[in-house]
């Protein structure tokens, strides 16, 4: 397992093995203290990539087929940059404030390298908190300040980050929170520096299958698209709305359904390479009960709410003849709802799959607590009790040589983060409509649910979505304002959000022996710059490109049509503008799905329960509840397409090949999910840069999308809709 052996000053401890199998084969047991990790070189590249990511990643989120960069390109490309670098930047050694400093401090170590990559990482995603500007302007046509916007953007993305600081003990120290994530960009780490002299070595399997990966995204990225969705049954019945509705991996349920694309299977689940069999195995139960059983009962069977008048797979929101509801002429002057417009429009009605989701997110989020609380109360009240005293593993007794961060910095990052919000919500009110109570609130609903959820993510590498539950109670406390429900959303969900991935690069700095203080300072830097650049792109794009996000009003072709900030604003209407008492309330339609917060609360114990009674079974004990109920969280807009490559790609590596190819799944499984990734993510951006760009396209069949263009109709009686038979 060795490996940086540099010198023989290097530290090697062979007590006390990770308990996790997973753990043992992935993650080096030695260390080397003396390799410089504050170098210009990683200044220089770390900062250059965190700007040239928040960059992409804003930009590309406006457009039709949104794409995300993620840190692994970042990794391969600052590898040959940084060994460059080292044999060409001079050696001459300089002295600073007594201290020596030299622009080359010697070879391009991985310990640069992974601060440089945790840079990258905090501008992998657009701050959540632009889309509310998104929406501000482009959807609801107001005003926001830069300023505002700016305040709201760098709060949301900090302000979690001083509590995870506080949580960090029991989180990360811990051998069995294991993280399951960070342990690909550990191996990809190792492939990429280590010397390895078997005939396949980690760095030439991921070289080739970073090659394949590279050559064949061309085909369905530009060549040959209808592969991104296989829906087979569609083209077998071609006038059947049934066949295509159950058929249609991107507007139906996706039976027989697959992709040859890794876009397909990774767009909204993390890579299935990396998830354990278990919650594989949640996941792909909970998605056939949702899918296969469910939704057909609800659909053709019992009509639930009218289903049929509707498209089954739909996230927009309609009136009750199945026409698309016409949002803004319920917005008045204030900015709130127009009750008397809101009148004569109706109820505001939603697809039987969407009102499910909504149902099936409600158990999930009691679950969440409920699992936690049973299965995990005692061993965090011990763990909090012994966390001075337990015996540690090998790597948490090597990070024991290095400072750790005092906790003044983040009480200090969490006061002026709050501080921060506190004047915006006080004397910009006017901009974001959160009073200052409901920002306390928010902050302290995201600290209660930090701990559980980081829990689960470092067990079972999910991360059930809590979101509904800050929209649901904001909507209930101050309905009719949109963007006042949208804030507290923002504030207690993301900053939940962002304090459990700042954990999980403090695992990822954990197992690559990263000093502390080194991971907080670049992760609270990057995030600064990137939320900026974030902000400044958004607006620089939304004063500047006219019609932007509404697809009818823009030219033919124009791919500015925004899907996610669509999503967004749909969640605005339903839990701020109309508010949940007019639709999951007594003035609304979809009342009795409050009883699945019964379901998510019941659900974990009946799980013990069966425990104790049927001792001998063990398969009991792999039921997780959340992430059972969490399995189609992402629908919409993941589809089931996405889903079944997911659960498929997912159960041959991390079970058949798991289970009968152990070796090779040691060396090799992570190394071939970094280098998919790597892949996939570099010929995305040739292929937009050097053809999207210049409108080079094709139109043939294959390029033509999945051909359901019937699983989107409406199935009631007198209901029609363009390019629909009438029944």
């Amino acid at each position: 397992m060795g490996s940086i052996k540099v010198d023989p000053t290097a530290v090697k401890e062979d007590n006390d093995e990770s308990p996790i199998e997973e753990v043992r084969v992935t993650v080096p047991t030695d260390d080397d203290p003396t390799l410089p990790v504050w170098t210009f070189r990683m200044w220089f590249l770390g900062l250059i990539s965190v700007a040239l990511l928040s960059f992409i990643n804003t930009f590309f989120q406006y457009r039709a087929e949104p794409m995300v960069v993620t840190m692994i390109s970042v990794q391969i490309a600052t590898l040959p940059i940084g060994k460059f670098m080292a044999k060409m930047l001079p050696t001459t050694k300089y002295r600073v404030l007594g201290s020596e400093f030299s622009l080359n401090p010697g070879p391009f170590n991985v310990k640069e390298h992974v601060l440089i990559s945790i840079f990258a990482n905090v501008a992998g995603n657009t701050a959540y908190a632009v889309g509310i500007v998104d929406i501000i302007k482009a959807f609801y046509a107001r005003k926001i300040s830069f300023l505002a916007g700016w305040i709201l953007v760098i709060t949301t993305q900090v302000l979690g980050y001083g509590w995870a600081g506080i949580l960090k003990k029991y989180v990360i120290e811990p051998a069995h929170m294991w993280w399951p994530s960070t342990l690909v960009q550990v191996s990809l780490f190792r492939a990429l520096h280590e010397k390895d002299h078997r005939r396949m070595s980690r760095g030439k399997f991921f070289l080739i299958a970073f090659v394949c990966s590279l050559a064949w995204y061309v085909v369905p990225g530009y060549l040959f698209p209808t592969l991104s969705s296989i829906s087979w049954v569609c083209w077998v019945f071609p006038k059947s709305v049934t066949a295509q509705q159950i058929g249609s991996g991107m507007q139906g349920l996706g039976l027989g359904a697959f992709a040859l694309d890794w876009t397909v299977v990774t767009s909204y689940l993390e890579s299935p390479l990396v998830s354990p069999f278990f919650a594989i195995a949640n996941v792909a139960v909970g998605y056939i009960l949702i899918i296969y059983v469910m939704m057909p009962l609800v659909y053709w069977v019992f009509n639930v709410y009218n289903a049929k008048t509707f498209p089954i797979f739909s996230n927009e929101l309609f009136n009750s003849k199945g026409v698309q509801y016409n949002v803004t002429a319920i917005v008045n002057d204030n900015f709130q709802i127009d009750l008397e417009q809101y009148a004569k429009q109706g109820r505001v009605n939603l697809s039987a799959f969407f009102a499910m989701t909504y149902g099936i997110g409600f158990a999930a989020i009691v679950s969440t607590l409920s699992h936690v609380a049973i299965f995990n109360g005692r061993e965090i009240y011990q763990q909090f009790k012994a966390s001075r005293t337990e015996i540690q593993d090998i790597h948490t007794r090597l990070m024991k040589k290095y400072k750790d961060i005092p906790n003044w910095w983040f009480y200090v990052t969490l006061a002026a983060s709050f501080v921060l919000s506190l004047i915006l919500c006080i004397f910009m009110k006017s901009e974001v409509q959160l009073p200052w109570w409901a920002l306390i609130f928010a902050a302290g609903l995201a600290f209660v649910f930090t701990l559980p959820i980081s829990i689960i993510r470092a067990t079972t590498n999910q991360f059930p979505g809590l979101n509904i539950i800050r929209e649901y109670l904001m909507g209930v406390i101050s309905p009719g304002q949109p963007i006042a429900n949208v804030c507290f959303k923002t504030y207690g969900y993301i900053s939940m959000y962002q304090a459990v991935f700042f954990l999980s690069d403090f695992k990822l700095g954990h197992y690559m022996k990263i000093p502390p203080r080194s991971m907080f300072i670049v992760q609270i830097i990057g995030t600064l710059i990137a939320g900026t650049i974030n902000m400044g792109v958004a607006w620089w794009l939304l004063t500047s490109i006219n019609n932007i996000c509404h697809a009818n009003e823009l030219p033919p072709n124009s791919p500015w049509t925004c899907p996610g900030d669509n999503v967004f604003f749909d969640a605005s209407v339903i839990w701020g503008l109309v508010g949940p008492k007019r639709i999951f309330g007594p003035l609304g339609n979809y009342a009795a799905l409050n009883w699945f917060f019964l379901v998510g609360l019941l659900g974990p114990l009946m799980v013990w329960l069966l425990q104790k009674v049927f001792p001998n079974q063990k398969w009991i004990s792999l039921i997780h509840f959340p992430v059972l109920l969490g399995a189609t969280a992402m629908m919409p807009p993941a589809t089931a397409v996405n889903f079944n490559c997911w659960i498929v790609v997912g159960v041959i590596f991390n079970y058949f090949v798991y289970n009968y190819r152990k070796k090779w799944w040691q060396r090799y499984n992570y190394v071939l999910s970094a280098a998919l990734d790597a892949g996939t993510a570099i010929m995305t951006l040739l292929l937009f840069f050097a053809l999207t760009m210049e409108n080079r396209t094709l139109d043939w069949w294959g390029s033509a999308g999945e051909h359901c263009d019937l699983a989107t109709c409406p199935t009631a009686k007198g209901i029609s809709a363009p390019d629909c038979p009438v029944h």
